[in-house]
């Protein structure tokens, strides 16, 4: 739980009898991380390598159209099949079926199609005809004229001076059948012989002329009426349509579904036989596989070939070097700060899975800057609505909603420390039982809650240290452990610091300041040259890269640096109880405002309380929520997680999502 499970690697070495038996056995299982060995063994002997690459590129193309039919009938993919032993189905067995039901699925659909274009043109033309509908006007006169030009159309009113004005030397005629305050229907009519001119005059004005292709002879009333028949007869093939196609998907959805689950299986074994190493007369295979799954897939790939060779190698995690695939194994309720972490970085192999650490500090950082009981109540009400999965629309973000409950929850308990509910300061502490809970009130205590916040910043930045030192020590890598400015040196760098300041402003403190001096001294040498003494460490050649010169400005300027960042992110701390404060005081403004509104405490002054808590909760939660998220990825994270771990991605039909 706190590091990414362990695993081994696994080398197999199979007769090629037993070839698609140890594939089905290794795909099945859902363990088996393969490692693309193709490029191993011998080159004379890769026809079969590549049979099984051209195999597997035709699977993928049945796969499509397997998919695109699905799509086109609404079947779903349902599940797959409870087959232990999948097999590689022959491509001239399953392909006439497909080509019968993309054709059958291709002819149904075309025709649906059609007929909902046609419908969409039948009510684009009736649009079209409406703003004239009231006029006796044969429209068959503006259909191919033999002396006269004629468009009908729509135009902006303050455009009707400017087009009259443009057309004061062509003889024309410009009627405007009907306006309001923006529009008007224009008829605009002349000799053929100016067509040019009067369509560049119309275009010019930004008249859009009516489209009567196609349409029905007659005035337009009269067209219109038999546009609508026209749509109601077409609306009853649509729905003829709809219903082959509901008796297509009864007919092939269970066929399809097969199809899909024997075509995805058949295209995965194909490709991962596709990146096998080929021997003479053997295969090889490589990848990696969870140490706690190996037993039990060795006594399956040792009844799949009496014959097999199996090493495996148990992965270490100093071994740095090795490209270890990360499989996170997280329970329950951590899953979804599993995703926060992720977001930033996949940790590598032998770092720390900061899941954990992450699941405590962020809904507690978020409690402590949105402390208040009726908010929180709020939040961890909506969070939950969203994690049971109850709005369809919402089902997508149940990982996120159990972080907004949880987050919420801790809210509440802030809440009742900072005696608050629904901005109110002065319900809980005039409880009995309620006031005994009260720690602080931030609004009261602001000096405080500031100084609060930079100790838990001061804590929190001191595990990120202890972390990263420990990372170091388990990757073996001595170097980062003794001399990283995120390591012992800087530790002890940051604490003498904080010592420093201490012996200085508090009387009497039990360490005299000269030792802080010394430390600070030791441990900002250690920084400012750590690049040496991490190339004396590791016996690397030349220890100054450069010149002399340069080496003593680049590591004076990274020493200034590192004092920044340290003190940049223990104030950055600071926002933790800045936002408590500013949330109390947000709160009193609205109270503040709801008198103005309302100095009776009727309906407005509620009105306004109302919608200022909707404000709060949801502008405010939103902002404590992204100003948690930097506290952890940009002064936490940086000081112990690299990250840039390679996905563990199992083979299996089913898409893995974290194992």
């Amino acid at each position: 739980m706190f590091f990414p499970q362990e695993m081994t690697s696994l080398e197999l070495i199979i007769p090629e009898k037993d070839l698609l038996a140890v594939t089905n056995v290794l795909t099945g299982q859902g363990v088996f991380h393969q490692v693309d060995a193709s490029h191993l063994g011998s080159r004379a002997k890769s026809e079969s390598i590549d049979s099984w690459k051209e195999r597997a590129s035709t699977y993928a193309t049945l796969e499509r159209q397997v998919l695109l039919a699905m799509q086109a009938l609404e079947v779903e993919e349902g599940n797959p099949p409870k087959n232990e032993n999948p097999t590689v189905v022959a491509i001239e067995d399953i392909r006439p079926l497909m080509e019968e039901i993309e054709q059958a699925v291709k002819n149904a659909t075309s025709q649906l199609v059609s007929s909902q274009k046609r419908l969409e043109q039948l009510q684009e033309n009736i649009n079209e005809l409406e703003p004239v509908a009231d006029f006796d006007l044969d429209l068959g006169m503006l259909r191919d004229p033999r002396y006269i030009h004629s468009i009908l159309g729509t135009m902006p009113v303050s455009n009707l001076e400017r087009l009259q004005t443009s057309l004061t030397r062509t003889p024309s005629v410009l009627l405007t059948l009907r306006e309001d305050r923006k529009n008007a229907v224009v008829w605009l009519t002349g000799a053929s012989g100016n067509a040019d001119i009067l369509d560049r005059a119309a275009r010019s004005a930004y008249l859009n002329p009516f489209d009567f292709k196609g349409t029905h002879e007659g005035t337009p009333s009269e067209i219109i009426k038999s546009l609508n028949a026209e749509i109601a007869n077409t609306r009853q093939q649509i729905e003829k349509q709809k219903d082959e196609i509901a008796q297509l998907r009864t007919t092939y959805a269970g066929q399809l579904q097969s199809l899909l689950w024997n075509v995805r299986t058949s295209r995965m074994l194909a490709d991962a036989m596709a990146h096998y190493g080929k021997l003479k007369y053997t295969y090889l295979i490589v990848g990696w596989i969870p140490s706690s799954k190996l037993a039990s897939l060795s006594e399956q790939l040792k009844r799949a070939s009496k014959n097999i060779i199996i090493e495996t190698t148990p992965s270490k995690r100093g071994s740095s070097g090795q490209n270890v695939p990360v499989s996170l194994k997280n329970p329950g309720i951590l899953s979804p700060f599993q995703m926060l972490t992720t977001t930033y970085a996949r940790p590598r192999y032998e770092e720390i899975d900061p899941t954990v650490l992450i699941t405590i500090t962020f809904p507690l950082l978020f409690g402590a800057m949105f402390g208040d009981v009726g908010h929180g109540l709020v939040l961890a009400i909506l969070g939950w609505v969203i994690a049971s999965k109850r709005v369809p629309a919402l089902r997508g973000m149940a990982s996120l909603g159990t972080i907004v409950m949880i987050c919420g929850l801790t809210a509440i308990v802030f809440g009742f420390l900072y005696g608050s509910i629904f901005g109110f300061e002065e319900i809980l502490p005039e409880s009995p039982f309620f006031s005994k809970l009260i720690w602080m009130q931030p609004i009261h205590h602001i000096t405080d809650i500031l100084l609060v916040a930079i100790g838990a910043g001061v804590v929190i930045l001191s595990i990120g240290f202890l972390l990263n030192i420990y990372n170091a020590w388990v990757a073996r890598d001595w170097a980062r452990l003794l001399f990283d400015p995120n390591g012992l040196a800087g530790l002890v760098l940051y604490w003498s610091l904080l010592g420093l300041a201490g012996s200085i402003a508090v009387p009497g403190f039990p360490v005299p300041t000269p030792v802080f001096v010394v430390l600070v001294i030791l441990g900002g040498v250690a920084v400012m040259f750590s690049e040496f003494f991490k190339h004396l460490v590791e016996r690397h050649r030349p220890l100054i890269e450069g010149g002399i010169g340069m080496f003593l400005f680049q590591s004076v300027v990274e020493l200034f640096e590192k004092l920044i960042s340290l003190f940049s992110n223990s104030m950055s701390y600071v926002r933790v109880g800045a936002f408590a404060v500013a949330h109390a005081g947000l709160s009193g403004a609205f109270f503040v405002l709801a008198e103005l509104v309302d100095g009776n405490r009727g309906l407005g002054y509620w009105i306004v309380l109302i919608i200022g808590n909707i404000f709060i909760v949801g502008f405010e939660g939103l902002i404590v929520g992204i100003q948690t998220m930097r506290l952890h990825y940009y002064e936490f994270f940086s000081k112990f997680f690299t990250g840039g771990g390679a996905p563990y991605e199992p083979l299996t039909p089913v898409r893995v999502e974290e194992k």
